[in-house]
């Protein structure tokens, strides 16, 4: 379990999760890492922990550097389990006594979480020394929790930013330049899309609010929690995210949608080439073959979101009502919607698809479309009439 060397005196301890498929409802398919960051200074301090049951290899690693119970305190940036889990059985070995610095509210998620642990948690002010040089301390609440903060090394320039400028990957490699941008960045809008857009408003702010104050400007390295450490150029992911918080719609419909005898899917695969024909970018989501949470990234950015049902027991088809759950709490901006299905002899699906589709805020063009048992290639009219009304709010919604 080497360390990596960052720069002179700062080295990434993390952990690498190879198997984790999962994570907060979302598909993990090329696993994840736990970034944690060692300062070798007159107090040697370690910026955030691993997940439970990676402790050894955080120890490991910082084995390789110094004595694991030199280090005088550490840094808990997002109390998240994820990245705190395994901060009790870490300071069993590096001493219970010491010090673990949070935000506030750090604090409280903290001891909430670990109330017989017996930690010693401190609540940061503006800055803390590691010895030659102070850590630097910036609220960044619901990024993507209220507890949440970053830490700023000004002397090399360093961000320790949590979960902000992160994604999900288990790797060998460690830097951005080491990675192309074609391999790493659906990975980055991935994350974004299934964890942060719920928090694009307060994003933004901080985001203002990092380049008002020089903070960013200051920065030649970014460190997140996960993924890529940012040092060929770290200003490339922060451009990602202040366009990402924007919600700004593209020329571009996704169709997502679940079929239980073909019917539906019929109904999808007409509507995609309809509106591909019209010069929209249109992307097929099949809920039998794409996870909801890689739907929804091709949702982002997309201007439309059209959803196919048949109906069952009186009801939309359970992935597609699992898919609309999942959509309503990330609460995207600036959508345009339309739902589409077949039946047998009720046919209520897609008129529930329209209505959770209003509650959501998406601006409804049309009336839903529906189709008794099997639809011919004659009865498509009204699919291709759809597709030309979503086209013209596209075009509208686009500018």
């Amino acid at each position: 379990m080497e360390p990596i060397k960052i720069v002179d005196n700062i080295y990434w301890v993390g952990a690498v999760d190879y198997d984790i498929r999962d994570f907060h409802g979302y598909l993990t398919p090329k696993g994840s890492s736990y970034n944690a960051y060692l300062i070798i200074d007159d107090k040697i301090t370690l910026i955030d922990t691993v997940k439970h049951g990676f402790e050894e290899e955080l120890l490991s690693r910082v084995a390789k550097i110094v004595d694991p119970t030199k280090i005088d305190q550490v840094v808990s940036n997002h109390a998240e389990m994820d990245h705190s889990g395994g901060l009790p059985e870490i300071l069993k070995t590096i001493g219970i006594e010491k010090p673990v610095y949070a935000s506030k509210l750090g604090v409280q998620a903290l001891g909430a979480q670990f109330q017989n642990a017996g930690l010693n948690l401190q609540a940061v002010g503006e800055k803390l020394s590691v010895g030659q040089q102070d850590l630097h301390f910036v609220e960044t609440r619901m990024i993507h929790w209220p507890d949440s903060m970053f830490s700023f090394l000004p002397g090399p320039g360093i961000l320790f930013s949590q979960d902000g400028f992160g994604f999900h990957l288990a790797s060998t490699q460690r830097f951005d330049d080491e990675l192309d941008e074609h391999f790493w960045g659906p990975l980055a809008i991935n994350y974004f899309a299934n964890i942060l857009t719920l928090y694009t408003a307060p994003i933004s702010k901080i985001l203002e609010k990092a380049v008002s104050s020089g903070l960013l400007g200051q920065t030649k390295i970014i460190c997140p929690d996960h993924g890529l450490i940012w040092r060929k150029d770290p200003g490339r992911i922060v451009a990602l995210y202040q366009e990402w918080v924007q919600q700004k719609p593209k020329n571009k419909a996704v169709i997502v949608f679940d079929t239980m005898w073909h019917s539906t899917e019929f109904m999808a695969r007409e509507l995609t080439d309809a509106l591909a024909s019209l010069g929209v970018e249109a992307k097929y989501q099949s809920l039998k073959n794409v996870h909801r949470s890689q739907a929804v990234t091709e949702c982002y950015e997309a201007a439309a979101i059209v959803v196919g049902s048949p109906t069952i027991n009186n009801q939309m088809y359970p992935s597609v009502a699992d898919f609309l759950q999942y959509a309503k709490g990330l609460k995207f901006q600036n959508k345009i919607g339309a739902s589409f299905g077949s039946y047998g002899w009720s046919g209520e699906a897609p008129k529930l698809i329209q209505a959770e589709l209003a509650t959501m805020g998406y601006a409804l063009p049309s009336p839903e479309i529906r189709y008794r048992w099997v639809p011919l290639e004659k009865d498509l009219g009204p699919i291709r009439d759809l597709a030309k009304t979503l086209a013209e709010a596209i075009k509208k919604a686009v500018g």
